[in-house]
């Protein structure tokens, strides 16, 4: 699992902000427009999402993803561990309708 293949792929499409982008973390605002395509990359390379499910997440997934604002119903949580890393990321859609914050990371 590459997380700089991910990124590469991700800044692909069109945002209406770029936040963040570093080594172990990406952030920005995708327009509605390009959530298909986003969501079709994210499962290529993690899967299908682990949020929303009628499981509960486990507990190291939950305490991740607590420290980077947490998860709530009509947001979308995806992550992969391979071993020694893990991705997450969230799609946190805009009472707009117009955007999405999407969150990486690489823990």
């Amino acid at each position: 699992m590459d997380f700089s293949a991910i990124r590469k792929n991700i800044r692909a499409l069109s945002f209406d902000s770029l936040r963040t982008d570093c080594d172990n973390f990406f952030e920005g605002v995708v327009i509605s427009a390009e959530l298909e395509k986003l969501n079709t990359q994210l499962k290529n390379f993690l899967g299908e999402p682990v949020y929303p499910s009628k499981s509960r997440l486990p507990y190291k997934v939950q305490e991740t993803v607590d420290g980077f604002g947490g998860i709530m119903p009509g947001q979308t949580l995806y992550y992969k561990n391979s071993g020694s890393d893990s991705i997450f990321a969230m799609l946190w859609p805009w009472r707009d309708g117009a955007r999405t914050t999407l969150k990486i990371i690489q823990k």
